[in-house]
């Protein structure tokens, strides 16, 4: 990546997102990046809606987002920056797997109507594998907090024939 690109800031829209991630609805956690500097530093955003199929049992009477699903909203917008940042020419965008979590903290609830802000921050990377540094902001105040890693791994499709 050049020094030009990790200054640029980007946004990826919803149909980018689709391209550079293999997950969808319901398990799709990022409705948009609308920040994004290289690999460096990338905001998620995703609006909590009421209808979406986890509140129908965490919980009926009163629907709270479910902290590991906030992770996993993380996990994907540093995903999305990573690959995005880094094209694979002519080859499938890489799948990202889970590493580790460290130092996670959920600080408040997160409930439907909120509009919720992954701000992932890239700490270290390695030939295939990231760090980050994550917050989630609901405006304005942190919501939860935690320290992921992750693995881009390409598929080799000759190993599929």
């Amino acid at each position: 990546m050049t020094e030009a690109a990790s200054t640029t800031i980007e946004t990826i829209d919803i149909q980018r997102l689709l391209k550079l991630l293999p997950h969808r609805y319901p398990f799709l956690m990022i409705d948009r990046i609308i920040e994004a500097r290289g690999d460096e530093f990338g905001i998620g955003l995703k609006n909590v809606s009421v209808n979406e199929p986890q509140f129908q049992g965490h919980f009926p009477e009163r629907p709270i987002m479910p902290g590991v699903l906030l992770i996993e909203g993380m996990a994907q917008t540093a995903g999305a920056i990573c690959i995005h940042a880094h094209a694979f020419a002519g080859k499938a965008a890489p799948l990202v797997y889970f590493m580790s979590i460290d130092k996670a903290k959920f600080r408040k609830p997160v409930t439907p109507g909120d509009r919720v802000e992954f701000h992932m921050t890239k700490t270290n990377h390695r030939r295939n594998m990231w760090w980050y540094a994550g917050r989630a902001l609901v405006d304005g105040t942190l919501v939860c907090e935690a320290e992921i890693a992750a693995t881009l791994v390409v598929e080799d499709e000759s190993a599929k024939a």
